[in-house]
């Protein structure tokens, strides 16, 4: 795994300054610590930042080119198929120097031209240079696994993965995007392709770029569909089914087994970290290291399936106890992040990351089984309020509201009544827009609230539900399911968890491979019928139903937890003071955007128990950590 980071001047007279190719690669140091190579050829500049995973030798060293050096690339990420398509290379009459994947990429783009992406397995972002056409080539894997933003200015394209890369180049101004901001506050994170500073974007993933004369198009690639089904009518075919599934998912854990260097796994005791590790010990023939994270707070504690688990496969079994130490990590999560982003669960993902990489290199996870396999509690919902949508009534009329409304629910943001009230309250709405208040941190009548009348004007009509309604009208599916699964495939996963794995593991210096994020596996499952995902409260169905002889039983039948954080409790405690007097405070308010009436009653409500806040105010005190970060200070500073 890697950095990478180029500009390219429109103007072929105009050359690319290498010290500033230095500055954007110094920044990117703690993703490649193994090796810095910088190219420039007059208007053209690329730069590498090399974590050496596979040939650790300095036949790796990127930037690489072809052999009469007309074609140049910069690599981030694995392609796991290179060595079937190195020999499929080999016999058109290709040599190679090194047993990179990243030579194959270079020698297929020079056979396939730009539709090399559709032969490639893997997680990947490149930008590769093609002097003979001067041809910037810029591409990034189907699900977005690996980052990947630019600048497309007059003048100039500039690019990284990371936004602190591009920041380095002083033609790039440092403003927050109020627009992207308005989106952030409903999603938690900031969604593609729109980007916190203004004048950067994110390229999507499964989505190409090409910049030839100053001329840009933007292209996509690959998208995933639910249809036609795998059809399923007897016992038979889905005993079939069931066996096919497990190949699959065995293939795509042993593609990522390819490495040079030590690799482990993160278990966090779910279904599909654990059916991750289960695979593992299958198919490495010494004992597996593994990583689990846990908390004082009983309620968030998975430390005890993690070591069932371990147990069970006799893994080399390592955990560490997270306890919030919000002067040492948060700020150095926001530097790292780039941009604001209020998933909580990039502490502990952090913290396992910093403990895996005392012992390996790589780390197997089980990222995408709950967008595979219908994990989530809200797509149970989503299935109750479509089968009992005659409870309506009842439930949303004003009495059965009002006698919600004075019952304790408790401090716990997943006890029963807590979860009720949040139900009944996104109920009466349309599927799609209920499915989105289940999931935003921010609804639109909490933005009237909270926003300022200066910032509503600057809004205006934004409707931050369209993004998630684009989605869902592009679905190639054929019920409401596989819809919601496919917007999350398209926004949740690449806007949020990968980029909270991807960051957490590369501010280590760890690479994290994801089996279930395989695309030739997602779309198998995509086509397995959506009654076989979901039935009544039980999610991943077949999948669960298929591990029945792998994995121990009280993995299967626990429920689902997910990797959640007690920042509601942390807030109430240890963190008050600190976000009290950041959201409170003069340098906050004076940014124009939030009314302090409504910040004041959110923390007033959320420490005294009258409702849980704590993901609004999680959300905003990252958005104010990060304009202190990046927009009132540099973004050069590293906080040790």
């Amino acid at each position: 795994m890697c950095g990478i980071c180029g500009k390219l001047n429109y103007d072929t007279k105009r050359p690319v300054e290498e010290g500033l190719l230095q500055r954007m690669c110094s920044v990117l140091s703690h993703r490649g610590p193994d090796d810095e190579g910088v190219y420039v050829d007059g208007s053209i500049g690329l730069g590498h930042r090399r974590l050496s995973i596979i040939d650790l030798s300095q036949a790796g060293h990127q930037p690489m080119a072809n052999e009469d050096q007309t074609v140049w690339v910069s690599f981030n990420g694995e392609i796991y198929n290179f060595l079937d398509l190195r020999s499929d290379l080999e016999k058109k009459g290709y040599r190679f120097r090194s047993r990179t994947d990243t030579e194959v990429l270079l020698y297929l783009y020079e056979s396939e031209g730009v539709n090399c992406l559709q032969k490639l397995r893997g997680m990947f972002a490149f930008a590769l240079w093609d002097a003979r056409k001067r041809l910037l080539f810029l591409a990034r894997d189907r699900l977005g696994k690996k980052p990947l933003f630019y600048r497309a200015g007059q003048d100039s394209l500039i690019f990284g993965s990371e936004i602190k890369a591009i920041l380095q180049d002083p033609v790039v101004m440092r403003e927050a995007d109020p627009v992207a901001i308005h989106h952030y506050l409903t999603y938690q994170y900031v969604p593609s392709p729109f980007c916190a500073f203004k004048g950067i974007s994110k390229l999507p993933p499964a989505h190409y770029l090409l910049c030839q004369d100053g001329k840009i198009e933007l292209k996509r690639y690959w998208k995933l569909s639910y249809l036609p089904k795998h059809t399923v009518n007897t016992t038979g075919q889905q005993e079939q089914l069931e066996e096919e599934l497990l190949a699959r998912f065995e293939e795509a854990v042993r593609l990522r087994l390819i490495s040079d260097v030590p690799l482990g796994a993160f278990l966090s005791g779910g279904i599909d970290s654990s059916a991750v590790v289960a695979f593992m010990s299958r198919l490495i023939n010494k004992p597996v290291k593994t990583f689990s994270i846990g908390f004082d707070e009983k309620a968030y504690n998975e430390l005890a399936y993690a070591r069932i688990v371990a147990e069970r496969f006799k893994t080399e079994h390592t955990e560490f106890r997270v306890k919030p130490n919000a002067v040492e990590i948060l700020p150095k999560l926001v530097w790292h992040y780039n941009e604001p982003y209020a998933d909580a669960s990039a502490i502990p993902t952090y913290y396992v990351s910093n403990l895996a990489r005392e012992y390996v290199t790589v780390a197997l996870n089980g990222d995408a089984g709950d967008e595979n396999f219908a994990g989530y509690g809200r797509y149970v919902a989503n299935e109750f309020s479509r089968r009992y949508k005659g409870l309506t009534p009842f439930l949303c009329n004003r009495a059965f509201q009002g006698i919600l409304k004075i019952m304790p629910h408790g401090k716990r943001p997943d006890s029963f009544l807590w979860i009720l009230k949040r139900f009944v309250e996104e109920l009466p709405k349309p599927p799609e827009i209920r499915n989105l208040g289940w999931l935003c941190h921010f609804d639109q009548d909490n933005k009237e609230k909270l926003y300022t009348e200066d910032f509503k004007a600057q809004m205006g009509r934004i409707d931050s539900s369209e993004l998630l309604l684009d989605k869902y009208r592009e679905a190639d599916a054929d019920n409401f399911l596989d819809s919601t699964l496919y917007t999350d495939v398209m926004m949740y996963l690449p806007d949020d968890l990968l980029v909270k794995v991807d960051i957490a593991s590369m501010a280590n210096s760890l690479e994290a491979r994801s089996p279930f994020l395989d695309h030739i596996f997602m779309e198998f499952v995509a086509k397995i019928p959506a009654e076989l995902k979901l039935k009544g409260k039980m999610t991943k169905v077949i999948f669960k139903k298929a591990l029945r002889n792998v994995l121990p039983h009280q993995i299967l039948k626990r429920p689902k937890m997910g990797f959640a954080v007690p920042i509601d409790y942390w807030l109430r405690n240890e963190l008050k003071p600190m976000a009290h007097d950041l959201l409170l405070g003069q340098r906050h308010l004076k940014r124009g955007y939030f009314e302090k009436s409504f910040i004041e009653k959110m923390l007033n409500e959320h420490c005294s128990g009258q409702w849980n806040w704590h993901y609004q105010i999680w959300n905003l005190l990252m958005l104010e950590l990060w304009h202190r970060t990046f927009i009132d200070q540099n973004s050069e500073q590293v906080y040790g």
